[in-house]
């Protein structure tokens, strides 16, 4: 992909630089006040030296707060520096770099990144599924996917919100060719078309509520009508794997205890990820609609072979076909090796 190669010589530096400077934010906050009676207990931590993971702004991947905040990861025995990432690319560029152990990120975005990944990059548990928190936002005048052809749209090139538009406008007998992309971050990219530069934005929560200030402007098409194409993940080092898979299998534990924390103490876990989002309550239960958190029963089936896109293995080749046709990637990683159930089938054993 153009965009991204030519970065590479300055990517190690910058990355660096970010998460250097995320840390010294990130220590300074203590947990937060009022901390409920199921704060669970610390047990003899499995690394001395913690393991690096990055997580950024969208609502699948809030629920991470909480183990920070609640001590979850003690609880499994693992030690980790959490950095919040205000920019998704760049914590995909950190971990490809090498400058993060674990990230948050999606399939379709691993499989672009992996190709280049110092250190490898694996799934290794289903965060939850897009279910309408990625949109496409168009101009007043624009009533059909088709009528985006020829326009403007604003979004950041490669990235979840491209591959949106992209299924759309293929759903719609249209390329991505047809459209004029304005390549740009994120929340740049909403902030232009909010103020009138571009027709459409393609984008996730929530930089599209920034999108839908524009008077007249409305969603086009979301995530709800491709169910299962935006798996949102945790991704980790082959490195990691490799050499400390206790780890990932505490990391994997530690989701599905978050999880439960959510289950049991509501409150508290919204509280949590409302701060973290820096969202209002009403705000935050809206997002929390268009995500659908994965259960157990639900990462065993993402993980095996099948015929449709709930099956991560059919939907990474569909992916990396997509991405190698309209040139973001040069050619597809090993789609079995950006995959590994075993820490996902491990819990599902030790919990049976």
């Amino acid at each position: 992909m153009k965009r991204r190669s030519l970065l590479p010589v300055l990517l190690a530096f910058f990355c660096t630089l970010f998460i250097t400077i995320g840390c010294a934010q990130d220590t300074s906050e203590a947990p937060a006040d009022g901390d409920t009676d199921t704060a669970a207990e610390p047990t003899e931590l499995i690394n001395e030296t913690p393991i690096v993971m990055g997580y950024s702004s969208w609502a699948g991947w809030w629920p991470w707060a909480i183990a920070e905040q609640e001590g979850l990861f003690e609880a499994n025995g693992v030690n980790v520096e959490l950095i919040w990432f205000d920019g998704y690319l760049e914590s995909m560029q950190a971990l490809a770099s090498g400058q993060l152990d674990a990230n948050c990120q999606t399939l379709n975005d691993t499989i672009s990144f992996a190709g280049e990944a110092v250190n490898g990059e694996v799934a290794v548990v289903v965060n939850d599924n897009s279910a309408g928190n990625d949109k496409v936002i168009v101009a007043e005048e624009i009533e059909t996917v088709a009528d985006l052809v020829g326009k403007s749209v604003a979004l950041e090139e490669g990235v979840v919100g491209d591959f949106l538009l992209t299924l759309a406008l293929e759903e719609a007998g249209q390329s991505r060719d047809d459209v004029n992309i304005e390549n740009l971050e994120t929340g740049a990219a909403a902030a232009a078309f909010a103020a009138g530069q571009a027709d459409g934005f393609a984008g996730w929560v929530p930089f599209w509520e920034t999108a839908l200030t524009r008077e007249g402007s409305k969603e086009l098409t979301s995530s709800a009508d491709f169910p299962g194409a935006i798996p949102d993940l945790l991704v980790v080092t082959q490195v990691l794997i490799d050499e400390q898979p206790e780890v990932v299998q505490a990391l994997v534990n530690t989701w599905f205890d978050i999880l439960t924390f959510i289950d049991e103490n509501q409150e508290r876990a919204y509280e949590i990820m409302a701060d973290r989002a820096s969202v209002s309550a009403d705000e935050f239960e809206k997002y929390l609609e268009g995500t659908r958190f994965f259960t157990l029963e639900e990462n065993l089936e993402a993980f095996t072979p099948g015929d449709s896109m709930v099956h991560m293995p059919y939907a990474a080749e569909e992916m990396a076909n997509f991405m190698v046709e309209v040139g973001f990637i040069p050619e597809a990683p090993d789609l079995e090796a950006v995959l590994d159930d075993q820490f996902v089938t491990a819990y599902a054993e030790a919990n049976a």
